[in-house]
């Protein structure tokens, strides 16, 4: 028989996904793309608290500040052309009122510290080993916000760098949450800005440090999101029109692969329920006022409540 694509084998993993566990997802595109499958499953899952990041520094130090539970203030926050930021953050955060920006972010802190002590999952995806560092000091940026190149000194990372890093943060999630399970993956969409050569060492840089990581230390495991990308769909059919972004088709069978590696047979015919659930939540009514409108949100939270009880 003739082959017409390559097969990725996936590593086993014994330990299965339920929704009675709360995981998070943090990094590049994978973690919003497959933390809002789960979202929709009805999963409890905390995504990207930071926005997305792309180089495992940044991601580092974002762990970090949620396990030291930090508060941000007016310090914390730079201003350029109407807008004020971080740079621990996303732009997602920005806003024309200091303010408003400092709440925006402190909320979220709040909310995902305290959640992050109670996962049993930590997802986090890599998408680039060139980071971005201020010019006037040594702080990697997790956004650079569209301000002019010359504030900036750019840099590859080493796999002796990003080791170092995370053999560090290890050591404190085994102190705060020793069960914890970290599920590292490398992001399939190329950052082709840097260039189709220098993306390539960044993603080869990325794949040889989560090895050496996941062969130094216990429940830290890998999924071959990338993999599955680059050898198994490997057609430009999978992708958005910019050849680059995964599309929604390749989203879907990234999913459905994920959910045979993290969950039980059982398991993924409950999602099935979740998510047309999910839908009801989302609906939209021509009348949001009406009686018949009132009855059906007091059917579908009932719902709810039973699909978290198991009661059918």
């Amino acid at each position: 028989m003739i082959k017409l694509r390559t097969i990725v084998k996936i590593p086993k993993y014994e330990d299965k996904i339920t929704h009675a566990d709360k995981i998070m997802f943090i990094g590049s595109c994978f973690t919003e793309n497959i933390g809002n499958k789960l979202l929709e499953s009805l999963f409890k899952v905390d995504i990207n608290p930071f926005g997305i990041l792309y180089n495992p520094v940044s991601i580092r130090n974002s762990l970090e500040i949620l396990i030291n539970k930090k508060i941000f203030n007016l310090k914390d926050l730079n201003f350029y052309n109407g807008l004020w930021y971080s740079y621990f953050h996303h732009s997602k955060f920005s806003h024309n009122k200091q303010d408003v920006c400092l709440q925006k972010i402190n909320e979220q802190l709040k909310i995902s510290s305290n959640f992050l002590t109670q996962i049993k999952y930590l997802f986090i995806t890599f998408g680039t080993a060139w980071v971005y560092n201020l010019a006037h000091s040594t702080q990697t940026v997790s956004n650079c916000h569209k301000i002019p190149d010359r504030n900036f000194n750019r840099k590859l990372l080493t796999t002796e760098i990003i080791i170092s890093n995370y053999e560090q943060l290890i050591k404190l999630f085994n102190t705060i949450n020793p069960n914890l399970k970290i599920i590292f993956t490398v992001s399939p969409v190329r950052h082709l800005r840097d260039g189709a050569i220098e993306n390539q060492r960044s993603k080869a840089i990325l794949l040889l440090a989560i090895k050496q990581i996941i062969e130094q230390y216990k429940n830290t495991y890998y999924f071959p999101a990338y993999e599955i990308v680059m050898d198994d769909l490997r057609d430009y059919r999978f992708y958005e029109s910019d050849l680059t972004h995964i599309n929604y088709t390749g989203i879907n069978y990234i999913w459905e692969q994920f959910g045979e590696t993290f969950f039980t047979k059982e398991n993924r015919q409950k999602n099935y329920k979740a998510q047309k659930l999910f839908k009801s939540i989302n609906h939209k009514p021509n009348k949001p006022k009406s009686e018949e409108y009132a009855i059906f949100r007091k059917k579908t939270l009932e719902k709810i409540k039973n699909f978290y009880l198991g009661i059918e």
